[in-house]
């Protein structure tokens, strides 16, 4: 699958199920209305439009533009909703323990991992890093996410490699999204053949590692 099939590809949506807070049909439809609206713009963004306006998120969820407002204050909360609710459904994969015996499994499992979860989110992602540097809220989110990532692999990377900033910094840089999206997009990968490159470049800093 080329990159360019991802923003034609229909996949299950990964929103969770819809949650309301009572029983009474007006909470129900509110719930409903505003549900409709985030995966709009999900969908929209699936599909190739990295820019949503507010009139395309309405017509998509076919609903008014008023309502649309009526729920959200504007564009930017409701990319901030789309966002927890993104990392709801993605983080508890995101968190797993790794299964690998070695640092080095480990290190190849993370690839795979993420390799996956970066495919399933690609074009959220994309979006996201479009905004980011016009909100708070996800340059934030973003901030974050490097912690998660940098934690992580402090937690089971040897001291030695983690005290060698160079090699800690290319194992890092080779688990992004960033990294991801280049093999992916710019040089047109496929999936396999991107997770490939990956696991190329990882076995060298590991072997870099162990000769160290």
């Amino acid at each position: 699958m080329d990159c360019m099939s991802l923003s034609t590809n229909k996949k299950k949506s990964p929103w969770p199920a819809l949650q309301v807070e009572s029983d009474d049909g007006r909470r129900q439809r509110s719930g409903r209305s505003r549900r409709q609206i985030i995966e709009a713009l999900f969908e929209l963004m699936r599909e190739g439009e990295m820019t949503p306006t507010a009139v395309a998120v309405a017509d998509r969820a076919n609903v008014g533009l008023r309502t649309v407002f009526r729920h959200f204050e504007d564009m930017e909360s409701i990319f901030e909703e789309m966002t927890e609710d993104l990392n709801a459904v993605m983080m508890p994969r995101v968190i797993a323990p790794l299964k690998g015996e070695t640092w080095q499994d480990k290190l190849m499992e993370l690839v795979e991992r993420n390799a996956r979860l970066y495919e399933d989110v690609f074009p959220m992602q994309v979006a996201l890093i479009i905004r980011r540097f016009q909100s708070e809220f996800l340059t934030g989110q973003y901030k974050r996410e490097v912690k998660i990532l940098r934690s992580a692999l402090k937690g089971f990377l040897p001291k030695r490699v983690v005290q060698d900033r160079t090699l800690f910094a290319a194992i890092e840089v080779n688990l992004t999204f960033a990294t991801w999206r280049r093999l992916r997009q710019d040089q047109n990968l496929s999936v396999a053949n991107s997770t490939e490159t990956l696991k190329v470049i990882m076995r060298a800093l590991i072997a870099q590692a162990d000769v160290d």
